[in-house]
């Protein structure tokens, strides 16, 4: 199981705190250090469409300019930012499995690993 995100996120640290304590091993993959391969964007657009990995309630997206955000029309578009640009990535994002997951909640959490 990986877990991908960023170390500094109360997002992630919420989901990592509750995998600790129910005993649920995984892999972190720091986003923010390592990067996330185009591949990996595509995958997560493929399986879960841009719309659901792009956090458009984050600081980054906020941040951007009207003709940033206005840009953002595909998935193609969509990916290009994300990967430029990896705070925007919802996160934590959870892979299992065939499991995926963006975000953190207990009860999805729960049904899931447990």
């Amino acid at each position: 199981m990986k877990v991908y995100g960023i170390t500094n996120c109360d997002t992630v640290k919420k989901a990592l705190v509750w995998l600790k304590a129910n005993n649920v091993p995984y892999e972190f993959h720091d986003f923010k250090k390592l990067g996330v391969t185009p591949e990996k964007l595509a995958e997560w657009d493929t399986k879960a469409g841009y719309e659901t990995v792009m956090n458009k309630k984050g600081l980054t997206y906020k941040n951007l300019s009207p003709e940033e955000k206005a840009g953002i029309t595909d998935s193609a578009s969509a990916l290009k930012v994300l990967q430029e640009k990896t705070s925007m990535i919802k996160r934590p994002v959870i892979e299992d499995k065939g499991f995926l997951f963006f975000g953190f909640d207990g009860e999805v959490y729960k049904k899931h690993f447990l």
